[in-house]
């Protein structure tokens, strides 16, 4: 399903070309030049100045310095995290918007306030708490820094009228000595972002190496993670090596052509590209460049920097999007069984689930790659698929079909194809294939967007990047992929249980992912095969059902078979208990990339997730977030056999207190889970 096109990278250069006026002072008597250069130091001394900004709690400071060039330094409790780190802007006629500027106007301002959501990937209610200044120029342009307790951040800002052509933007974050990382290598700019996370030494990695966002650092002990927020009319950034402490900022460059790639014209191009990353406007905000520090691990998970930092509602009315779980098919490859037709892409075989969707209470089907009459013509179906008649099923059973396409078939006809997709009665659509980052890509995602929700369609974006803000401006968007995730079961050993729990503290820091968990055909790695149309998971049946409490996606899909499912009805019915969006969340224990438990709450249920690496592990479940009175808990452990039988578990039953702990004992690759109600 995923193809990469290899391409090789379009890196902007941060050097600019020496400019007319310095060529003229080259040819200056000696004595003119040294005249010139003092007078350039008084210059450049008069213009600096040095602006502080702390967090709420006064454990974050960042130091901002202006005038020959802008930086800015870093501290958590006096403990550096960030040396100075150089920032600019520069547009093709060669001007460096942050360089040899003058400090106009100084605006400082703080903020107190509680968010609702439309959508509660992650809670109800949303703390909104920060200090923030405001640096405007006398050049028309700015920068805004803004503090919070586990982060801070800053975007360009501008004032000038008329259209503006980005040459190139220049970050170069410099860490503390020694800094480590968890690098999501990228080989080219051409990408679905789904990486793995590699421990490298942040010095040895060189600067023809680089990553895409979110990237995890350590730097003098303390936890940053490194993204974006409010991507518009811009491309994406990437991270790239020094061979120093730090990275520097890299971006594709527009795309002045596509051309389809022969033997995959549906969903592959080749490009040529202009020699700027964005044609935009003059006035506006540019994307908010991101760093969440926090000293525990935990409080990575519970970060909501993204979401905070990304504009409002542009949508209206919300109360129409309906959040849910998801039967899926290309997984399990319609693998169905003990059933009396001939199952793959037809009417009968997504009758069956919708059969099965409405038995245990999810609210959609999905229609994968191949519901399509080609992957080109979008608004015909395969003659073996009665799409129609599929919706219409479904609503009499209260589930809903969500149809997938390609990007760049929607794209040349995206007003007509959702319009007609909502008089079908479709819910949603998933979108594939993006596997860019680049401005029109970056245009692209909130267009669908926009336009779907204009007809009342969900979105879910797959094989495309990271989350960066969109979902809260356009709450319709319901989750990304941008993640390794279960379907790469199909064709590799990648998904080991580190994985799993190094991508809470990563990737999900940016925002829901579409990692499908539901794997019931579970394998520790000494016995796991690789099978494109009979999946395996590694890790126990344990460790993939605490993945419904521990990840994050307003879609959560079930990926296995619903034949597989029915022949497990207790496991199923357990799943089906597990919402995908939450009134609270509270992260209890964890460390990047070891393990994780945390706690979440849906009215007045709470639902428990651990996971575990291969090592294995003896938690302590503090349960005195409950309230008062009696409560029933329902659970799965993994079973006393698990370490030669990676599907063997056992359910837990039990009465608890808000006094009560509980001793969770996870196996290597495991898990922990556990459904907690009000005693009736």
């Amino acid at each position: 399903m995923h193809n990469n096109s290899q391409q090789i990278p379009q890196r902007t250069a941060h050097l600019l070309p020496v400019t007319p006026k310095w060529r003229s002072a080259l040819r200056l008597p000696v004595i003119a030049l040294c005249i010139l250069s003092s007078l350039s130091s008084i210059s450049a001394n008069a213009l600096a100045k040095t602006f502080e900004l702390t967090s709420p709690n006064e454990q974050l400071r960042i130091e901002v310095h202006t005038g020959k060039q802008t930086t800015f330094e870093v501290h958590l409790n006096n403990k550096q995290i960030l040396a100075p780190s150089s920032i600019d802007l520069m547009l093709m006629s060669g001007e460096k918007l942050a360089s040899n500027i003058t400090v106009k106007q100084e605006k400082r301002y703080a903020v107190s306030n509680t968010l609702t959501p439309a959508v509660s990937h992650k809670s109800s209610k949303i703390a909104e708490n920060y200090n923030a200044l405001n640096l405007a120029f006398s050049n028309n342009f700015g920068i805004d820094f803004r503090a919070y307790n586990d982060g801070f951040a800053y975007r360009f800002t501008g004032e000038r009228a008329g259209e503006i052509i980005i040459k190139d933007e220049h970050l170069a974050l410099n860490f503390a000595k020694n800094a480590t990382t968890l690098f999501p290598e990228e080989e080219t700019f051409i990408s679905h972002f789904e990486r793995l996370y590699l421990p490298e030494t942040v010095a040895n990695i060189s600067p023809e190496r680089f990553a895409s966002l979110p990237t995890y650092i350590k730097s003098n002990g303390i936890n940053v993670v490194v993204t974006e927020a409010d991507l518009y009319d811009y491309p994406g950034l990437f991270l790239f090596g020094t061979n120093k402490n730090g990275f520097t900022a890299g971006f594709s460059n527009a795309v002045a052509k596509t051309t389809p790639k022969a033997g995959s014209e549906d969903r592959n191009q080749e490009f040529e590209y202009e020699n700027y990353i964005a044609k935009t406007s003059g006035t506006r905000t540019f994307p908010w460049r991101v760093a969440i520090i926090t000293k525990e691990d935990t409080d990575l998970v519970a970060s909501q920097l993204v979401y905070l930092l990304s504009s409002e509602n542009k949508i209206g009315d919300t109360r129409w999007i309906k959040p849910g779980r998801i039967a899926w098919d290309w997984y399990n490859a319609n693998n169905l069984f003990d059933v009396d037709f001939k199952a793959g892409l037809n009417t009968q075989t997504y009758k069956y689930y919708i059969d099965f969707a409405a038995k245990y209470g999810l609210e959609y089907v999905i229609l994968d790659e191949g519901w399509t009459k080609t992957t080109t013509n979008t608004k015909e179906s395969n003659p073996d698929i009665d799409v129609k008649e599929l919706i219409a099923y479904g609503k009499k059973k209260n589930v809903a079909i969500i149809l997938w396409t390609l990007w760049e078939p929607l794209d040349k006809d995206y007003e007509n194809i959702l319009a007609l997709y909502a008089q079908w009665g479709a819910a949603g659509i998933k979108v594939d294939f993006m596997q860019r980052a680049d401005q029109y890509m970056v245009n692209y995602y909130e267009k669908i967007a926009k336009a779907a929700a204009k007809n009342k369609l969900l979105v879910d974006y797959h094989g495309g990047f990271k989350p960066a803000g969109l979902r809260r401006a356009y709450p319709n968007v319901m989750t990304y992929e941008g993640v390794k995730g279960n379907e790469n079961n199909k064709w590799s050993a990648d998904i080991t249980p580190e994985h799993n729990v190094t991508l809470p503290y990563i990737r999900m820091v940016a925002g829901p992912m579409d990692y499908t968990p539901g794997a019931l055909r579970n394998k520790q790695l000494a016995n796991h095969n690789v099978n494109h149309f009979r999946p395996e998971a590694i890790g126990t049946r344990a460790h993939q059902l605490a993945m419904y409490a521990v990840f994050e996606s307003a879609l959560q899909m079930l990926c296995e078979s619903p034949s597989t499912y029915l022949r497990e009805p207790l496991i199923t019915e357990y799943i089906a208990k597990f919402p995908s969006v939450w009134d609270e969340t509270r992260v209890l224990k964890g460390e990047v990339a070891n393990y994780i438990l945390l706690a979440r709450r849906k009215g007045d249920t709470w639902y428990i997730g651990a996971m575990t690496d291969m090592t294995a592990r003896t938690l302590t479940l503090n349960l005195n977030f409950l309230d008062g009175g009696k409560y029933s808990l329902h659970g799965v452990a993994d079973g006393l056999n698990v370490e030669q039988y990676a599907e063997d578990y056992q359910f837990i039953n039990q009465t608890v207190t808000a006094k009560d702990s509980l001793q969770l004992n996870l196996a290597a690759g495991g898990g922990w889970s556990a459904v907690i109600t009000p005693a009736k």
